[in-house]
């Protein structure tokens, strides 16, 4: 039996939002600080044994430094296919809490393994990541369609800067824990590598383990419906999507900011996920001399910064409006990355960077969150999860534009600078399509929306 359905309940968001704080472990621990820096450093030596410049992967040819960029890549791909699907089926078989549940302990699996990484197996880093990428965008699909259901339309704003400030409060607090256990690991006698790999399987335990309080406190809306004779999820799915095709026509503005927000969302993802890579490699004279130590503590910075962000994101929202507010956010983004290009030079490089990352945190949480809750409004009843599904397509973490044109990028003219460079493209389409949605009326459009699921 599924329990009445109730909003802005308090126990309820907040376990809502825990989940947030559970998946970012995987964000910052693994996409954001070790594993890319940890996986191109074991592929770089092993090109080195073989007298190359390049590993091969399935016969192909990679950089060490653009293998992991291109498993993300992959990994979306793969999220094109699957999730609008697995939306479908979550939308009509009322099954969200299940789906999440699975997807979830299925991703935190994939990232405990990543301790077996080492060596020779340098691939098996971005074999688990692809699982686990997926996994975590799945999981986040079902995750996001419940904000229309536990947050009223005047509080969405608030609670979605709230799940995305514990997203990096959590996200942080372990990070904090990873930063301390990498410095001292050689004074208590556990070699670097074997420090990297304890802290990326404690992202997949920290993630399963506190996720249980949202399977506590999260309610099913409806009770699960079952199939009718003859079918399948597979095909019911497969059926809902299509109707949902033929009648996206309805929702102009939605796709509108759909587009926009898969533009702009690309270039902010890929910032993130290649953070580590762009800043750990030898860009400037003497590099970030204090390595992956320097560059954890920038990472954990952001993140704390980035909790009052999402926050007062939230008031800003309330202050000049939603679509306002995300704009003022993509303009300093286009400032990170014209800095990132230009900048990073000199003696002072690592208090350059730690700037950087300030500019970074106040606008991370707060454009992502603000996007989450105005697409949320511009959502046709019942199609919560397939219409997320979409959006999840260029969420955090699952880009696949931005780290394609950053590896090849950095493939061809061997330069992180063009590569970080190339990402301003994602900007400035953001900046262009975002002022010509017309929001009033991609609510008023979902609200019309009496569309029935498949009969």
């Amino acid at each position: 039996m599924a329990t009445e359905a109730m909003v802005n309940d308090r126990k309820e968001i907040f376990g809502w939002a825990m989940y947030d704080w559970a998946n970012s472990a995987f964000s910052t621990t693994v996409g954001t600080v070790f594993l890319g820096p940890y996986v191109a450093n074991l592929a770089r030596t092993a090109a080195e044994a073989a007298g190359t410049t390049t590993v091969s992967f399935l016969g192909i040819p990679v950089a060490p430094d653009s293998f992991l960029p291109y498993c993300i890549s992959f990994s979306v791909g793969m999220q094109v296919l699957f999730l609008p699907i697995l939306g479908a089926i979550a939308d009509y078989s009322h099954l969200r809490k299940r789906m999440m549940q699975i997807f979830a302990t299925i991703g935190a699996i994939a990232t405990l393994l990543m301790f077996l990484v080492t060596g020779d197996l340098w691939w098996l880093g971005g074999v688990l990541f692809i699982v686990a990428n997926l996994a975590f965008g799945a999981a986040i699909v079902f995750y996001n369609a419940y904000l229309p259901d536990i947050a009223s339309e005047e509080e969405r704003d608030r609670v979605s800067s709230y799940g995305w400030a514990m997203g990096y409060m959590g996200g942080g607090i372990l990070l904090a824990l990873n930063l301390a256990f990498f410095i001292f690991s050689e004074d208590i006698g556990v070699p670097s590598s074997l420090a990297v790999r304890i802290n990326l399987a404690s992202a997949g335990i920290w993630w399963l383990g506190f996720a249980f309080i949202t399977w506590s406190r999260l309610r099913p809306r409806h009770a699960a419906r079952s199939l009718p004779a003859g079918e399948t999820y597979a095909s019911i799915g497969f059926k809902q999507l299509k109707k949902t095709f033929s009648e996206v026509r309805h929702f102009p503005e939605t796709m509108k900011f759909l587009l926009a927000y898969f533009l702009y969302n690309d270039g902010i993802q890929t910032v993130i996920a290649v953070a580590a890579t762009f800043a750990a490699a030898p860009l400037i004279q003497g590099g970030l001399e204090q390595g992956q130590t320097t560059l954890t503590a920038v990472i954990l910075m952001i993140q704390f910064v980035a909790f009052f962000g999402a926050l007062f994101w939230g008031r800003l929202a309330g202050w000049i409006g939603a679509k306002q507010s995300v704009i003022v956010s993509l303009v300093i983004w286009s400032g990170v990355v014209i800095y990132a290009y230009g900048g990073l030079k000199g003696e002072n490089v690592t208090a350059q960077f730690f700037v950087l990352g300030i500019f970074i945190a106040l606008v991370m949480g707060g454009s992502q969150a603000i996007s989450r809750s105005l697409f949320a409004q511009m959502i046709p009843k019942g199609k919560e999860a397939e219409f997320f599904a979409f959006y999840e397509i260029s969420e955090r973490g699952t880009s696949w534009i931005g780290p394609l044109v950053f590896g090849l990028a950095n493939q061809i003219f061997g330069n992180l600078r063009i590569a970080i460079l190339a990402l301003i493209f994602f900007f400035i389409m953001g900046l262009i399509l975002l002022p010509f949605v017309n929001v009033n009326k991609a609510i008023t459009d979902a609200k019309k929306y009496d569309g029935n699921t498949v009969s």
